[in-house]
């Protein structure tokens, strides 16, 4: 039996194409470390970027901070995450002092990064320290004052390498969050997330709902027998719904009546807001007309979902 070649079982070429092509590139990950002077906002900041999706991590020891940046950006695709936040403080004690140790680490590995700072004045930071009643960090045996000036020399080299600095002194929480946003998110606009969702009255009211809209005032499919086996999703229904006089009239004004109410919310940083609409079932009315207010938010380019709560509980 002679030796004879392996056949060819790839076409020419091939090899040579996947050897050229370059794999495929992730956008590099936005890195920011929160730090700043404790009772000025850290925490109120970590909560603005969680609602604009970032992953935050609080209290991280710093030396945590170059495991946790390799891990949500070189590990599996479904652990990826493209912006990573880390409230790095003087909570960590004596690990807080090899904090620019381990950033001038992530330079050298080429990882780029960013610093938010929040900052107040001695005495804004007192009256917060006296409101919620408890001790400076750094405060010891000694006074709210001394634990102050102790962490504004600890914190006096990473202040000067800071990206942004936000003075919270005069700012109240809405004030704190738009400059928070401004700083991280730049010229990208507010959103706001619009929850609309049917229900049945005899189930009882959503208890998250912010609005109640009640379409008990149409007439009831559920009488036709045509319709009763059907839900507000399919077009019998939907049609003869919305169909009915009064229907798409109080959709339309219902929706324009919401524009400087959703506008106000923005202003107010509420960010999630959930409009339930009722009927007697929750399977007919309040179906159609919850998927005809979302379609008419959406054109407006409001983020909508809809959902329905009480859907094949009859």
């Amino acid at each position: 039996m002679t030796d004879e070649p392996s056949p060819i079982t790839v076409p020419h070429g091939i090899p040579a194409l996947d050897a050229e092509t370059e794999p495929p590139r992730l956008h590099p990950a936005q890195v920011l470390i929160i730090t700043g002077m404790s009772g000025a906002g850290r925490s109120r900041a970590a909560a603005v970027l969680e609602d604009l999706d970032w992953y935050v991590v609080d209290n991280l020891p710093a030396q945590m901070l170059t495991h946790l940046v390799g891990m949500l950006t070189t590990g599996p695709h479904d652990t990826r995450a493209q912006r990573v936040a880390a409230v790095i403080d003087v909570r960590g004690r004596g690990f807080f002092r090899d904090l620019a140790q381990v950033l001038g680490g992530l330079r050298e590995a080429g990882l780029e990064y960013a610093i938010l700072f929040l900052d107040a004045s001695d005495e804004v930071l007192v009256r917060r320290f006296e409101q919620v009643r408890r001790p400076h960090p750094l405060q010891g045996n000694g006074r709210i004052l001394d634990g102050i000036a102790e962490e504004r020399a600890v914190l006096s080299d990473i202040r000067e390498q800071a990206d942004t600095v936000i003075d919270t002194s005069e700012l109240n929480v809405h004030d704190l969050a738009r400059e928070v946003r401004a700083a991280v998110a730049g010229d990208t606009e507010d959103v706001l997330r619009i929850n609309v969702v049917s229900f049945g009255f005899k189930y009882g009211i959503p208890l998250d709902a912010d609005h109640v809209v009640d379409m008990r005032f149409l007439a009831n499919p559920y009488w036709i027998t045509e319709l009763r086996h059907l839900t507000g999703r399919d077009a019998p229904v939907r049609d003869y719904v919305l169909g009915l006089p009064g229907a798409v009239t109080f959709i339309e004004r219902y929706v324009d009546a919401l524009e400087p109410v959703l506008a106000g919310y923005l202003n107010e940083e509420k960010r999630y807001v959930t409009i339930a609409v009722g009927c007697t079932g929750g399977k007919h009315r309040s179906v159609a007309v919850s998927e005809a207010i979302a379609t008419r938010l959406r054109d407006a380019g409001h983020r909508v979902t809809v959902a329905a709560r009480d859907l094949g509980k009859e």
